[in-house]
């Protein structure tokens, strides 16, 4: 009788462990998604900027709604990238994201690594950033 019961806890730890994994491999496409959707937004309002004549406040109001909808997401961007080529600078970071030159995005940037690295996520050695 015991050891039906542990074969069954066991067959159900495995179930949900295989859930788990699912759903979580589920999880990681998403944020790519995201980031490569918040990447695309991105390179559309540069290239508006290029284009148009936008006062300083319409654009600030782009990138504060566009910036405050991706806070998350731009941790993870900056972890993918960090990941990639650790070692990075903050101004390799900001090339590396097209935002370079946009002082709400380098600011957005700047929060996001300091965020990261209160929460152990990065650290920055020599003015350079690894994952930790």
């Amino acid at each position: 009788m015991e050891e039906n019961f542990a074969r069954f806890i066991q067959r159900e730890r495995d179930r949900l462990y295989s859930q788990r994994e699912v759903a979580y491999n589920q999880q990681q496409e998403s944020k790519r998604e995201l980031i490569t959707i918040d990447r695309e937004l991105a390179a559309i309002a540069a290239y508006e900027r290029a284009k148009s004549d936008k006062s300083a406040t319409e654009h600030e109001a782009h990138q504060f709604h566009y910036s405050q909808a991706s806070r998350g997401s731009r941790r993870e961007e900056l972890l993918r990238i960090i990941g990639e080529r650790g070692g990075l600078r903050r101004r390799d970071i900001l090339e590396r994201m097209g935002l370079r030159g946009d002082k709400l995005a380098e600011m957005s940037v700047s929060n996001a690594l300091s965020a990261l690295i209160k929460a152990q996520r990065i650290r920055r050695d020599n003015g350079r950033y690894y994952i930790i």
